[in-house]
């Protein structure tokens, strides 16, 4: 009866699957092609930017880029919970959530017409539409090809908020699971258009390892002993296996750029996740805040040393 089950669950699962890998890597080759042209228009009312007052200079500019759950302009994986936290806890920043690191295009998954009907009825295929993503933004075919689009997406966003080119104002990546590939294939292009200081910080950051990160001043890995799915991807993507010294993550490592900070026991989703509001530490802080403690201190640890030295933005 189970075995029947299971091939009744994957004979349902693999025509969407398939359907699934060629709609992904279509929207990756239109945005090559210059068939679709990105969307930089935001729902009306919303703002490209919260947080620090945009009549002066923040200290930094943050990008948040969610994992999979990111379906909307809005925040979606923990009802923005995150954002809201940080932006309340570190006034001078300017916080942008709306950035769409699952489409090439810009273009938000729930807003499509198709995958409205589809929420309603099949709501699995709107995690496995960004699950998909996430490898074709790994595939080395594609991975050039996503990582301008998604980086010329973030440029855009963060001019539109405000971010002077060659300012010397950071620019935080902070990116959930697969979010981290994409924060990471983001930085050249970044550079490119902006040659803004590029600080990269991962929470349970699933990615394959392969994107060079030679632009980005440091990267700090915020992880916990609890959290498989970040695990499974040092093991399952061999750039991140020791044995490639030459793949981009190794090469940051070597370079001094990677550190660790644990945040156990967080796990990567459910009740104690990083973001738990009601997971409780001993403390009394909840996993959020701890979470959102533990990247501003990041933040303002490094703008501190830079005020110390008073030296020039690289």
């Amino acid at each position: 009866m189970i075995e029947f089950a299971l091939l009744l669950l994957l004979g349902g699962l693999g025509p969407i699957l398939l359907a699934e890998a060629l709609l992904a890597r279509y929207e990756v080759l239109a945005y090559a092609a210059g068939w679709r042209t990105p969307t930089t228009e935001l729902p009306t009312g919303m703002p490209y930017a919260r947080g620090a007052d945009p009549d002066r200079p923040p200290d930094a500019y943050l990008v948040y880029l969610d994992g999979i759950g990111k379906r909307r302009f809005h925040d979606t994986r923990d009802g923005g919970r995150l954002v809201k936290s940080l932006i309340a806890k570190a006034p001078e920043l300017r916080v942008l959530g709306q950035v769409q690191p699952y489409s090439p295009l810009a273009d938000p998954l729930a807003n499509r017409p198709v995958w409205i009907w589809l929420r309603r009825r099949i709501g699995l295929v709107l995690f496995l539409h960004n699950v998909v993503q996430i490898f074709v933004a790994a595939d080395r075919r594609y991975r050039p090809l996503y990582n301008r689009a998604v980086g010329s997406q973030i440029a855009s966003q963060l001019r539109l908020a405000g971010y002077q080119p060659d300012s010397g104002i950071p620019v935080v990546l902070l990116s959930y699971s697969g979010g981290a590939q994409v924060a990471t294939g983001a930085v050249n292009e970044l550079w490119a258009q902006l040659r803004s200081p590029l600080w990269l910080i991962t929470l349970g950051g699933f990615h394959n390892g392969a994107n060079d990160v030679t632009h980005a001043q440091f990267l700090c890995q915020l992880t916990s002993a609890g959290d498989w799915i970040e695990r499974v991807g040092t093991v399952m993507f061999p750039q991140r296996w020791r044995l490639f010294r030459r793949s981009g993550w190794n090469r940051a490592d070597r370079a001094g750029k990677i550190t660790v900070h644990r945040l156990d026991p967080a796990t990567h989703v459910g009740p104690l996740s990083y973001v738990s509001p009601g997971a409780r530490l001993p403390d009394g802080r909840s996993h959020l805040d701890r979470t959102a403690d533990t990247v501003i201190g990041l933040i303002r640890d490094r703008l501190g040393a830079i005020a110390e030295t008073d030296g020039p933005q690289q």
